[in-house]
């Protein structure tokens, strides 16, 4: 109901990365993905595929992974949503899986990276000490258009061993 009341006034409000967002109803009834990039001028959420298929558009909804492009704006009028540009703190920090995506070299058109990396970091935050195959499970759905799966995959790994304070062998 707050959501309607809102979008009668011109201006739809989100929760994203920990602050209020105020957008213009026209996106409204879209999608997520067009809210955040048009409308917030938050551009480091990708759009790919358009579909849902491809994961370039991942973000965080409540801490869970979706894909923006999928979501409509109603359905998260009262969520805390998280995108990649959270993931580098005020002072310039990095998150430890972009730290790790920046050391194993991952990026090539980076089409697919900022889905990657936020799909990353919910399952290891879920998942804090992951074997191969967990990891290649989590990312199984993302698509890379330059296969950089190895890579991927790589930086996952460093990256758990990172978060839980392990240095690399």
């Amino acid at each position: 109901m707050q959501y309607l009341e809102r979008a009668k006034l011109g201006l739809v409000k989100l929760n994203v990365n920990g602050r209020d967002v105020e957008i213009g109803d026209d996106y409204a009834d879209g999608s997520l993905l067009w809210a955040l990039r048009d409308g917030a001028g938050l551009c480091g959420t990708k759009f790919g595929c358009g579909v849902g298929i491809c994961g370039s558009c991942t973000v965080h909804v409540d801490g869970r992974p979706a894909r923006s492009c999928l979501v409509p704006v109603a359905a998260v009028a009262d969520a805390e949503i998280t995108t990649i540009e959270a993931l580098a703190g005020e002072n310039g920090e990095l998150h430890e899986v972009l730290r790790a995506f920046i050391e194993e070299q991952v990026p090539q058109c980076a089409w697919c990276m900022n889905g990657q990396i936020m799909t990353a970091v919910a399952f290891l935050r879920a998942t804090p000490d992951p074997d191969e195959d967990e990891i290649a499970a989590a990312l199984d759905a993302n698509y890379c258009r330059c296969g950089c799966y190895a890579r991927i995959r790589r930086a996952v790994a460093r990256a758990a061993k990172a978060l839980r304070g392990r240095s690399d062998d």
